[in-house]
């Protein structure tokens, strides 16, 4: 069947992609977005994607999706991240305290095209690799190397068992092993650094750098514009932008107290047990992230009932995938849901605090995870050639797993085959795509010195 789908759409021309003639306005799609966001935290959005070409490409997800209708697709859908770029990649900690090398982003998780996440993924491997200072042939042959090692791996996939893809999953120390296999000796070093890091990113340790102790009692610390406890933050001014003057009259410990309960419910029922032995004693504000700045997210402080025991829970506001609108392949009246089950299908394993509840005030979607639990990235930034690409084919091992665990890894490794055909023409989309994304940043850059958009640069 997967090489039927070849007659339809030859591997060949996913190459062929060019800016469309009626292309919308980049800056316009991310500022549509910009509808329904804490407008005061804007300009940080902006300042950060400026920053560079790869920035710009990490915070318009949006952008790229635009781009993506009506480009060649073989018909097999998945369970898309819908934002693959390299640095939504990572270490966390399994439920085992496992530490393990996955996807870690799906606030744009939806049904679509296999091809649409391969295709993000070798535009980030160009756009970065040129903020590397790799010559273009350089880059074309790592982004080739992307799309051979998702087929390669697809096609390893396809010969395996349901359960043997499913429970496949890639850990640290095989990350370990694969640097000091094909790397240097220096990033051999900095990736153990950075698995030796993530290990110590302890909840213990959280609490040491963003909590301190205040009066007898745990308190969030204060460290605007980037951490906000609420109790800094003039009650009704803050929630002015966020809710209506109706609104803010509703808003109460009820509020909260069912919010909490929502989430609570959200969970297994073990997962459920366990933190109704914690209370909430303290909530912040929250910045963090590039495209997704300007939307609620929140930091819980719980206590444990041990001696100075606490716990960071972080909650997110989900909207619609911006894949959504280009795709319908699916309605989810829920989007918080929508990115948790995305992930628990996607990641080989996922946070156990992983949950969602949807505000009885607002009506917004939040998702609920752990903060900074023995997570970590590598830093691509920091790598030679040969790093780079045995990161990037980590990565792309990993993307190939997660759509074999939701598509049909048979027909994909069938369109894919076992020639370079479509390793070629991938490296041809990705660097006519990364082209385009510095023309776009350029533009943003632009719009910002003409005053046309506000951007607060460095924070």
């Amino acid at each position: 069947m997967g090489k039927r789908l070849r007659k339809e759409t030859p591997r060949s021309s996913h190459g062929d992609w060019q800016p469309a003639a009626d292309r919308p306005d980049p800056l316009k799609i991310l500022q549509a977005q910009d509808k329904g966001r804490i407008q005061e935290l804007l300009p940080i959005k902006y300042g950060r994607m400026a920053a560079s070409p790869f920035a710009f490409l990490r915070g318009s997800a949006a952008v790229m999706a635009a781009d993506l209708v009506g480009t060649p697709a073989s018909g097999q859908l998945v369970v898309l991240c819908g934002d693959a770029h390299i640095s939504n990649f990572g270490l966390f900690a399994s439920p085992e305290r496992t530490l393990v090398f996955d996807i870690n982003d799906f606030d744009e998780c939806y049904p679509g095209p296999w091809e649409w996440d391969l295709k993000r993924l070798a535009a980030s491997v160009i756009v970065a690799g040129r903020e590397n200072g790799y010559d273009d042939e350089t880059n074309r042959k790592l982004a080739a190397l992307t799309a051979e090692v998702y087929r390669r791996t697809m096609r390893q996939f396809a010969k395996q068992s349901t359960m043997d893809t499913w429970y496949f999953h890639i850990k640290a120390k095989d990350v370990q092993k694969l640097f000091e296999w094909k790397a240097s000796k220096r990033d051999q070093k900095e990736t153990a650094k950075t698995i030796n890091k993530a290990m110590g990113k302890t909840q213990a340790r959280t609490l040491g750098r963003m909590t301190h102790m205040e009066d007898g009692r745990r308190r969030i610390n204060h460290e605007p514009p980037l951490l906000v406890p609420l109790r800094f933050i003039d009650f009704e001014s803050r929630l002015a932008g966020i809710f209506t003057a109706e609104e803010i009259k509703q808003v109460g410990e009820q509020d909260l107290r069912q919010s909490w309960q929502e989430y609570l419910d959200s969970l297994p029922e073990e997962r459920r047990y366990l933190l109704e032995r914690f209370r909430v004693i303290d909530i912040a504000l929250r910045v963090g992230g590039v495209g997704s700045v300007g939307t609620r997210c929140h930091i819980f402080l719980l206590e444990g009932g041990g001696k100075n025991e606490g716990l960071i829970l972080q909650l997110k506001e989900a909207g619609p995938s911006v894949l959504q609108a280009h795709l319908q392949t699916q309605t989810y009246e829920e989007n918080a849901r929508r990115v948790v089950l995305g992930q628990r299908l996607m990641q080989a394993t996922s946070d156990p605090f992983l949950g969602w509840h949807r505000s009885p005030i607002s009506g917004h979607n939040y998702y609920w995870r752990q903060l900074k639990d023995m997570k970590g990235s590598i830093d691509v930034a920091n790598l030679d050639v040969t790093g780079y690409g045995t990161y990037i084919g980590i990565c792309a091992a990993s993307l190939a797993r997660a759509h074999a665990r939701t598509g049909d890894p048979a027909a994909i490794a069938g369109y894919l085959g076992k020639s370079d055909v479509f390793d070629r023409a991938i490296a041809n989309f990705a660097a006519n795509y990364a082209d385009q994304t510095e023309k776009d940043h350029a533009a943003l850059k632009q719009a910002i010195a003409d005053g046309r958009i506000k951007a607060q640069e460095g924070i």
